[in-house]
């Protein structure tokens, strides 16, 4: 089998390096926006095209003509769109799934081929870790045994926006008004390799905070 990869994120990457090792099938890795080439990809003439963690738009040339596969990290059809994990944990979500799916011109849309529970505890880099692992394993699955695709149900779909740059602020009102557990959270899903969280002070600086945990025992300092 002939197999197209194309992603940046590194638990992408490592699943493509991951089933480049594990398998005898012929591979071409895209590991880069600046990589990418489609025309690249029509000349390999792939069996499966592999886009995961892919933020870009991917031409319906290429959509229609090759089976296409992307990995998404949530139980689909919630949280479509971009910034999954982080609009997740940001939500208070503590298990999510990892997604992949055969591709159509929808956003997220496609009949999905395997979704396994991702659990959202921990740091950014943990979570990632997680789902290099899952990943890789349903993918290798994919290769070896073929997955029935499920129509998703379109009626429980949730969508959501990237998060931007402005949105990495912990404003004044938040911290004033939201609770603790959600400023945690906030913390945690804009760790490295997330530019972090931060807090803007009166004399012009942005505080980045990289690291938090909850201390309960309130009262230590009375």
């Amino acid at each position: 089998m002939r197999i197209a990869c194309v992603g940046y994120r590194d638990w992408a990457l490592n699943i493509y390096d991951f089933l480049a090792r594990s398998t005898n099938h012929q591979f071409l890795i895209l590991r880069s926006r600046d990589q990418y080439d489609e025309y690249a990809i029509k000349d390999f003439k792939p069996d499966l095209v592999l886009f995961y963690g892919w933020s870009w738009i991917i031409s319906s040339s290429l959509v229609n003509k090759f089976s296409c596969i992307m990995l998404h990290p949530s139980p689909l059809p919630k949280y479509r769109g971009g910034s999954p994990i982080q609009n997740q944990i940001l939500r208070g979500e503590n298990v999510s799934a990892v997604s992949i799916f055969l591709m159509d011109e929808g956003v997220d849309t496609g009949p999905i081929l395997s979704q396994k529970p991702l659990s959202l505890d921990g740091g950014i880099s943990e979570i990632f870790t997680r789902i290099t692992k899952i990943g890789s394993e349903i993918t290798l699955q994919l290769l070896e045994h073929g997955l029935q695709p499920v129509s998703q149900n379109n009626e429980d779909a949730t969508i959501y926006s990237r998060i931007k740059p402005k949105d990495n602020e912990i404003t004044t009102n938040e911290l004033r008004t939201m609770p603790v557990k959600y400023l945690y959270n906030k913390i945690r899903m804009l760790q490295a390799p997330y530019p972090g969280a931060f807090i803007r002070t009166v004399d012009g600086y942005r505080l980045v905070i990289t690291e938090a945990y909850i201390d309960e025992c309130f009262n230590d300092y009375e």
